[in-house]
């Protein structure tokens, strides 16, 4: 886990991820303390945390159960994870995975969150987020604009809507890093699943046992 605090990081065991789950660490409710917000107490509402509009998803849209991960394009956490989280959603069928860039490593992170939230304008977020996601060097902004033009991004539009859209890009990326902040991760990748946290990185049968629980637990409400 690439840590919010340091770039070095460090990251925590799968026990001490799985012992939070296993305690039911509840994300929404009286479990939560909520502190004050600057875009209001509403930041951690189900429907912002689970269904922002504003928040990419794939997988199935109609899911039953949501995984929502925080990144950030310069961690190499995120990038070893992100094909095995694609593995257990395809093979799943079932889970809808929700995509908060949360770009906490500097200011080419940050770069590389808005231009593939630019390139979201274009119906193109995902061919830049998987250009991104799948590199295993570390990013430059010269080499973010060359993954994403070679993803089919149209560059002029990019650069445009990059200005237009920079009010409503930075409005996603400050949700983001208050929900985050608030449910106390430290870095990224950090995951809801159903409605329970998992600050760090879980194998891919560690992530069906976790989905199976989200399920169980959904049903017993």
């Amino acid at each position: 886990m690439k840590r919010l605090s340091s770039p070095a990081g460090t990251m925590p065991t799968r026990r001490e991820a799985l012992g939070l789950l296993g305690a039911g660490v509840a994300l929404f409710g009286a479990g939560i303390t909520r502190p004050a917000f600057a875009q209001g107490d509403d930041v951690l509402t189900e429907a912002l945390v689970l269904r922002d509009p504003d928040a990419p998803a794939t997988g199935n849209l109609d899911g039953d159960i949501n995984i929502v991960e925080w990144f950030d394009y310069n961690c190499p956490y995120c990038r070893k994870i992100a094909p095995e989280i694609q593995q257990v959603v395809q093979d799943d069928g079932k889970v809808r995975l929700v995509l908060k860039d949360w770009p906490i490593l500097g200011d080419v992170s940050r770069y590389a969150a808005r231009v593939a939230l630019a390139a979201k304008y274009q119906d193109k977020y995902l061919p830049a987020h998987e250009a991104m996601i799948g590199v295993s060097s570390k990013l430059t902004e010269p080499r973010i604009r060359e993954l994403v033009a070679g993803a089919g991004i149209d560059m002029d539009r990019l650069n445009r809507d990059l200005t237009s859209n920079a009010k409503a890009i930075d409005t996603i990326l400050a949700r983001n890093h208050d929900q985050a902040v608030a449910f106390g991760f430290k870095g990224t990748p950090s995951f809801i699943v159903g409605k329970f946290r998992v600050p760090g990185i879980l194998t891919m049968a560690e992530f069906e046992m976790v989905i199976a629980d989200a399920r169980k637990a959904k049903k017993s409400n």
